[in-house]
């Protein structure tokens, strides 16, 4: 479906926002200079007439994303927990894009649900609400088992949504293209590749059996965590477009007031969600990538409660390790060492100078940890840090995409429950933790006792893998080199397996004689 035709489709946005008002409000909350602002107008006011009408009720921001689609209602969800940065009344508009859009009758999930799971609604669920919140993807009903009369959450998808998304997603990628055709200098930002990690997420959002499978291994990593709860998963009464789980009791996080009723410390509630996140990023290397206001709960008992699991996050060790440092660098200042992890990880090309990077993050960092509490912002920070890793051509790190943008939703939660958090004090004791436990004398035996397993695992082929690699250097136009290659092979082979670091180091110090 990706080709031109999807223009229209990006038209239609610019006409969309100027048909429902919403263009002056998001060039207004982004602070948009006069040149954009008169490039948007120009590009939209002339085909105000085939913008979408959307729904007259809504405020318009609101209005123009609902009106546009799922990818866009996903966009606005992110933005509601950011009232730093669109502001306060732009915020509280979007934030209906959590939980609170337009429902599909009842009847239609009923079909659904029976269609997914072989049986009449009524032999499974002896109630069946009425939708109870509507997302941009699926929604939710109430019900209870017949089977042993447990309240329960239905999560059916709305009809159609994977053709919705589909043509959502190609609009897109024509953009991205349409960025690096136009502005070669952004290309290092890898728009295709962002582009590419949105849409497997979202192809994942689409099949709820991954859901319930992310939810079993998330409630597996997370059992243990005090203050912090989920649903349990109903596998029996779950396919690709109906998922079940126990009913979650409790106050919504995006409402303070009901917070405050029910007797809960915000202070200590914004605290733990942004401990939370950390905690499950870099101990579990698996987070919520979605943890705004409309997928978390407060329990009665003072437990956070999260659900809704369509978009979970992964990172491997060695980047965890990566993400700790940076942080750890910026909570003590160290901005030497920040530039020595973004050099060492491959974050910045090899021929800039690590000095002046060091001197450009301290420009980064020292304004931000002079200002008061209340304005310490990651997402501030995530910004400036843009501009300079852009100034030394660092690439976009799509794996580092769903942690960055959830670290940034997560502080938008933390700071709505308690608008003075600091943000680094909170997260300094953990950070540390992670970071003594993970690249200390502990993380050396265990990463050798990781490296000896894999010396067992390939142990038995290293001799034929060695021979293989003298066979192809003896086949190679550089014949005088052979002597000084056999002499690097046979180091890299004693050392690699006489310090434990087995297959993995001796075959990265083969190939790299290769070369």
């Amino acid at each position: 479906m990706r080709g031109p035709h999807n223009i229209w489709r990006l038209i239609r946005t610019g006409a969309t926002l100027e048909r429902t008002g919403a263009m002056n409000v998001v060039l207004d909350a982004f602070e948009a200079p006069p040149t954009l602002r008169f490039v948007a107008r120009a590009l939209g006011l002339p085909f105000k007439w085939l913008g979408y009408a959307g729904d007259p009720t809504m405020p318009p921001a609101t209005r123009a994303l609902t009106a546009l689609g799922p990818a866009y209602i996903k966009f606005g969800q992110i933005l509601s927990t950011r009232p730093d940065v669109v502001g306060d009344e732009l915020a509280i508009q979007l934030r209906v894009l959590q939980d609170k859009l337009p429902p599909f009758s009842v009847e239609e999930a009923k079909a659904e649900v029976q269609r997914e799971l072989g049986l009449p609604v009524d032999q499974i669920f002896s109630e069946f609400s009425e939708p109870v919140a509507a997302a941009s993807i699926a929604q939710v009903h109430k019900a209870r088992l017949v089977s042993n009369g447990e309240a329960v959450a239905v999560k059916v998808l709305r009809p159609g949504i994977e053709k919705a998304f589909r043509k959502d997603v190609d609009a897109f990628y024509l953009a991205a293209r349409m960025v690096e055709i136009f502005s070669p200098g952004s290309r290092r930002l890898r728009p295709m590749e962002v582009i590419e990690h949105f849409d497997g997420v979202v192809r994942g959002e689409l099949d709820l059996r991954l859901e319930s499978s992310a939810a079993s291994e998330f409630a597996a990593n997370t059992k243990n965590d005090e203050g912090f709860q989920l649903p349990q998963m109903k596998w029996e009464y779950s396919a690709r477009r109906v998922m079940t789980l126990g009913w979650a009791d409790g106050v919504p996080m995006g409402d303070n007031a009901a917070i405050d009723a029910a007797g809960h410390n915000r202070v200590d509630l914004g605290d733990r969600v942004l401990n939370l996140f950390l905690n499950h990023a870099l101990r579990d290397g698996y987070f919520h990538a979605d943890m705004h206001q409309g997928n978390l709960k407060v329990a009665p008992n003072g437990d956070i409660i999260a659900y809704d699991f369509g978009i979970m996050g992964h990172i491997d060790e060695y980047t965890r390790r990566v993400y700790a440092e940076i942080l750890f660098g910026f909570i003590r200042k160290d901005y030497k060492r920040v530039a020595e992890v973004h050099f060492e990880a491959g974050y910045v090309p090899a021929d800039k100078d690590v000095d002046e990077f060091a001197r450009a993050l301290r420009a980064v960092g020292e304004p931000i940890f002079g200002m008061d509490a209340n304005h310490i912002s990651m997402g501030r920070l995530l910004n400036y840090l843009f501009e300079v890793t852009e100034r030394f051509g660092m690439e976009t790190r799509t794996e580092l995409i769903l942690l960055q943008r959830t670290m940034v939703v997560v502080e938008g939660v933390a700071r709505s429950l308690n608008p003075q958090i600091n943000i680094w004090q909170v997260a300094a004791p953990l950070v540390t933790d992670y970071i003594s436990k993970s690249i200390g004398p502990k993380a050396v035996l265990t990463d050798l006792a990781k490296t000896a397993r894999v010396v067992t695992r390939f142990g038995p082929r290293l001799p034929g893998m060695v021979e293989a690699a003298l066979i192809r250097q003896s086949n190679a136009e550089d014949p005088p080199r052979t002597h000084g290659f056999l002499e690097r092979v046979f180091l890299a082979v004693v050392f690699g397996v006489s310090v434990g670091l087995g297959g993995a180091a001796t075959l990265i110090l083969i190939d790299m004689t290769l070369f």
